[in-house]
């Protein structure tokens, strides 16, 4: 096991970068379970503790693959999972947080994992029609019957962060935060300090894009969720292809790769920033993990930021309909 740091989300310590385990079941063309089980075997051996999944993801077959996984090394693992989409993959979306889904939400994830209680248990994106108190009240019944350990949110809103810590202490936000995703910046991440509240990029690798891997869409599969996002359509790709190009030099002259830039540049964000890169494969986990090591000074970050400046990304992050379950 490699000596990777310790971070805290609240009050739960949790290795400094952990694995998102989402396009093992979904989203990112096809899957093989037994490539998927020896990344996540080779997490653990790595020191990664932080394993972030779903009951969404693959309708759960996400959930049922990470408890196979774990079997055996449950002490080994703060597991994270959510809840709050009620509709399958291709149905319309619709989120609920009314209590006794979220009962019956932690009840089915808890078979699923094979496990007997949640470290980490976020609501994957907020309810509009049923107040943030009725949720966190919800999952806070689950810790005091000792189903859940912390809570969390997930791509919330100011507003709804702060009512949903006044009913019982949040212990991490997950959102998107890349070098081309930065808009919690403004507002959100300083909400959450003041508070004391963890944060958790997703994508921190702008869903491979920033690796340097992609300049088509053409070799991904057809439901390869990133088809349909707008930063991946004709006309924005190549502008924000000219982005990693500038990237791509700033890493060659350190001697990482454009992947392990991005990514460290996120880890610098602050100590209580714990990203979760995705990947199904031990080589790109590796490399992620390998990031940690990676020393940005002060001039380095201002010329990676320099080279990715938030007002040339082209195109918005979600499709619009997407967009509006996020903030809320």
């Amino acid at each position: 096991m490699t000596d990777v740091p310790t971070r805290h989300l609240g009050n739960l310590a949790v290795s400094a970068q952990g694995l998102g385990c989402m396009g093992m079941s979904h989203g990112y063309g096809a899957t093989d379970d037994a490539q998927s089980i020896a990344t996540l075997h080779r997490a653990l051996d790595l020191g990664v503790t932080l394993l972030d999944t779903a009951d969404f993801y693959g309708a759960g077959h996400n959930e049922e693959l990470i408890g196979r996984a774990i079997a055996g090394r449950r002490d080994e693992v703060v597991l994270a999972t959510k809840f709050g989409f009620a509709n399958r993959l291709g149905e319309p979306t619709r989120i609920r947080g009314d209590a006794a889904y979220v009962r019956q939400a932690c009840e089915a994830s808890l078979r699923r994992l094979g496990v007997d209680h949640i470290d980490l248990y976020y609501q994957h994106r907020v309810d509009p029609q049923v107040p943030i108190e009725e949720t966190v009240g919800a999952m806070a019944e689950l810790v005091q019957a000792g189903k859940v350990r912390h809570l969390g949110l997930s791509e919330a809103g100011t507003r709804t962060i702060r009512r949903a810590h006044a009913v019982h202490p949040i212990a991490a936000l997950q959102s998107e935060w890349s070098l081309w995703t930065r808009d919690l910046e403004a507002e959100t991440a300083p909400v959450c300090r003041e508070l004391g509240i963890g944060l958790v990029p997703f994508s921190p690798l702008g869903r491979g894009f920033l690796t340097g891997r992609y300049n088509t869409v053409d070799g991904l599969a057809e439901t390869d969720v990133r088809r349909s996002q707008p930063r991946f359509a004709d006309g924005n790709l190549e502008r924000n292809l000219a982005i990693v190009a500038r990237l791509d030099q700033l890493a060659e002259a350190k001697g990482v790769t454009t992947g392990q830039l991005a990514l460290a540049w996120v880890q610098h964000r602050g100590d209580d920033v714990v990203p979760i890169p995705g990947t199904r494969r031990q080589r790109y986990l590796e490399e992620n993990v390998a990031a940690l090591a990676v020393e940005l000074s002060a001039e380095d970050l201002a010329a990676i930021e320099a080279a990715a400046p938030p007002d040339q990304i082209a195109g918005t992050r979600y499709d619009a309909t997407s967009l509006t379950f996020v903030n809320r």
